[in-house]
């Protein structure tokens, strides 16, 4: 058994986080941290998961993380960067669900997210956790840095067609909508239900932290810098990603569907329905699915990309338990093969 620990078991990954690993039949969870709620059973917080974990939550340390195999970090971004190499230094394997590690830029992620960072030297080590572009890479990882949900949807919506060179990499627009617990578990006005039930938005036009990471694993695939505009949006529903993306195109729309189905056959996780579906995030609420669809609106020059995913699941803790799963060699599905909540 995998010996696994939790920091941040309270926010929405954590407890994401929690429900997966508690059925997962290779892991132990040992250690699950919360400072607001040290010393409480798990279950007492979160009464769905009593008869599957009775442990306490306990303080955030070095020491108190020391019997883990692998640590699983579902902190605020800064929190990660600050413990990962002392555990690293011990032996134990990281999976860090926030951005600490995801930009290679120092430069670029501190102008993003207002910090400075406390390992750089780290950041050139970590390998990116988006299984179906470094698999091989996540399985020789002592530290992954787990992709953002929005980061997540986008890049395997284009990834196919950045692979072969078929659409303008100047000119791509990632149009995509968001659920509120993507904002995280926090008492924040601007997410409370009440405001954004019966609303709809736009938000960081200007510029959203997640653009860099977008750009730059789309710029790495392709051998050259892409252009990406990228408008996320709120909308008022609790779990879910809905990207639509958009790139010029000049070619014979057929061969693109089939292309599609190529590349991601293998792919447990990727599902590319058939022509002219409409992709649901219902359909893949509480999954780890990917599900994508691909247009070309009135046979012109732009191909519309569809994908969806579930923000906590694929997006976040359920993707970070399929890199775990490839870096201690189980079975990339193990633990994970569940099928989407309906209704």
């Amino acid at each position: 058994m995998i010996k696994a620990g939790i920091v941040g078991g309270t926010g929405y990954t954590g407890v994401e986080l929690l429900r997966i690993l508690a059925l997962h039949p290779a892991v132990e969870l040992v250690a699950v941290t919360s400072r607001a709620d040290a010393g409480k059973r798990i279950d007492s917080v979160y009464p769905s998961l009593r008869g599957f974990c009775d442990a306490e939550f306990c303080e955030p340390s070095v020491d108190a993380l020391a019997q883990c195999e692998v640590v699983f970090f579902a902190t605020p971004n800064g929190t990660a960067m600050l413990m990962a190499g002392d555990l690293l230094a011990r032996g134990i394997k990281v999976i860090d669900l926030s951005a600490d590690f995801r930009i290679k830029d120092i430069t670029e992620w501190e102008k993003w997210y207002g910090l400075t960072h406390a390992s750089p030297a780290l950041v050139e080590e970590a390998v990116y956790g988006l299984p179906e572009v470094n698999r091989d890479a996540i399985k020789k990882a002592r530290l992954v840095a787990c992709p953002g949900c929005y980061p997540t949807s986008v890049q395997l919506g284009f990834l196919p067609l950045i692979e072969n060179g078929l659409i303008d990499n100047r000119r791509l627009i990632a149009d995509v909508k968001s659920g509120v617990s993507g904002a995280g578990r926090k008492a924040e006005l601007a997410t409370l239900m009440s405001e954004t039930g019966e609303s709809f938005k736009a938000y960081s036009v200007a510029g959203h932290r997640h653009l860099p990471e977008i750009t730059q694993g789309l710029s790495q695939v392709a051998g050259e810098t892409v252009g990406l505009t990228f408008v996320p949006h709120l909308t008022p529903m609790i779990r879910g990603i809905h990207a639509t993306l958009y790139a010029g195109f000049d070619g014979d729309f057929e061969t693109i569907q089939t292309l599609y189905e190529l590349r991601y056959q293998d792919e447990i996780f990727v599902d590319v329905l058939p022509k002219g579906s409409h992709p649901d995030t219902r359909n893949v609420r509480g999954s780890n699915r990917c599900q994508i669809a691909i247009h070309q609106p009135q046979g012109g020059n732009t191909i519309v990309v569809l994908s969806v995913i579930d923000n906590l699941v694929k997006g976040a803790s359920g993707q970070a338990v399929q890199n775990m799963n490839l870096m201690f060699g189980l079975e990339e599905g193990e633990g994970l093969q569940t099928i989407a909540l309906y209704p």
